[in-house]
């Protein structure tokens, strides 16, 4: 178990801890609440952001300019680091929203929050330890048998397709991988809907821009500081 998965472990772990016993991580202070707050902001947005570039982004620019391998080996080393840095991401807003709302006092819509919150991680953590894990031994494998039909170093997906074909081998490795690859992009999906709805109970908690019409331009920057602490504070 890498360094990175350990770390993710013990930050899940402690995010249960938070979410079942928030009163054994001490008083809620104001100083300590708004910490707790800006944990939760920078946590979502981090782990939404990078699942953002990730998934729609990044990997799609690759895929189209990258040798297949090249594409292939690069995923097998990013994967890991991206699902444990948005796994940790995710357990600090979980534990943060948690601590900010006890289950036995919090209100339906947060609980629900809770749920998908809660939902996000356990997904992210089957593509860590699940997933992640079949799909790269499942591209190894297939690399070696597409070397030795002198395949997979050009950009793009044709060439694979077509030996197939005429390889039984190659074919049942192509359905095996593409089973696991689409299960963990399914996971990778419902991760980032999850992280999506939380979003939109964000936005919903936000005050209306209207709050600018009664300031002057000089107080533009204080009004904006004003109305995300108001916000945070009603979540």
């Amino acid at each position: 178990m890498g360094r990175a998965t350990l770390i993710t472990t013990a930050v899940v772990f402690l995010a249960i801890g938070v979410i079942f016993s928030p009163e054994t991580f001490g008083s809620k202070s104001t100083t300590l609440s708004t910490y707790i707050k800006l944990a939760h902001l920078l946590g979502f947005s981090i782990a939404f952001g990078a699942a953002l570039w990730v998934t729609f982004i990044g990997g799609i620019i690759m895929f189209k300019n990258l040798p297949r391998h090249q594409f292939g080996n690069l995923q097998s080393k990013m994967f890991p680091a991206y699902f444990s840095m948005v796994g940790v991401c995710i357990a600090v807003t979980e534990a943060s929203f948690g601590y900010l709302h006890p289950w036995k006092t919090s209100s339906t819509s947060q609980r629900y929050q809770l749920g998908f919150l809660i939902s996000a991680l356990a997904f992210n953590l089957t593509n860590l330890f699940v997933f992640t894990p079949m799909t790269i031994e499942m591209m190894k494998q297939r690399h070696k048998v597409e070397r030795e039909n002198s395949i997979g170093e050009k950009v793009g997906w044709s060439k694979n397709v077509e030996v197939a074909k005429k390889n039984p081998k190659l074919a049942k490795m192509n359905k095996k991988f593409g089973m696991i690859h689409g299960l963990s992009s399914l996971a990778n999906i419902m991760s980032f809907g999850s992280l999506a709805i939380h979003s939109w109970y964000l936005a919903v908690n936000l005050i209306s821009d209207s709050v600018f019409a009664s300031h002057s331009s000089r107080d533009t920057c204080l009004c904006i500081c004003e109305m995300y602490y108001q916000s945070i504070t009603q979540y």
